[in-house]
């Protein structure tokens, strides 16, 4: 009689080989864009047209400044008149858990624009302590330790300790 040995699943049992690795990941460079690298480009004077692609109520209640309000119902309909033939486009829409930058991409895609999704929106924008604008002028909140972490480190409890974490009510919310 044998005897068969279980053997646990192995996170690398089923893993692509380099050479397909490289091309997945250089194809997500291609599509996607993090929000430091939109606002390097931003400073940069680099020449494409940023667009916010949520609607009225989000947009005012902040949105990256220089970027255009160009809703995506509304893209097939507007874009002509806003965004030049062929000009590069960053969209972006709330944040992660949100498809509506998705979306935007591939309409503006086949209306013929190279185009990124700036992944993280609108959130990890104002997470990463970058300025925004608002009905009421430029506002800007101090970086989240999880997204961008201070000179000094994470800040928050010890290893090994809980930490008790209250609710942060921000004010800004998807509105897509």
């Amino acid at each position: 009689m044998t005897q068969e040995t279980a053997t646990a699943s192995s996170l690398f049992d089923h893993v692509a080989a380099p050479v397909d690795a490289i091309a997945h990941f250089r194809g997500r460079l291609g599509f996607e864009a993090d929000v430091s690298d939109v606002q390097a480009a931003l400073a940069d004077g680099e020449p494409f047209v940023l667009i916010d692609t949520r609607n009225d109520a989000a947009w005012q209640q902040g949105h990256v400044p220089g970027a255009v309000h160009l809703p995506r119902r509304d893209i097939a309909a507007r874009a002509g008149d806003l965004v030049p033939s062929g000009t590069p486009v960053v969209v972006y829409c709330w944040g992660p858990g949100c498809n509506g930058a998705t979306r935007a991409a591939l309409e503006f895609a086949t209306l013929g624009h190279p185009v990124k999704e700036m992944i993280g929106g609108f959130e990890y924008w104002v997470r990463e302590g970058f300025a925004f604008d608002t009905t009421d002028g430029l506002a800007q909140r101090r970086p989240d330790g999880l997204t961008n972490v201070a000179p000094g480190g994470l800040v928050g409890e010890p290893a090994g300790h809980a930490a008790s974490v209250a609710p942060i009510d921000h004010g800004i919310t998807c509105a897509c």
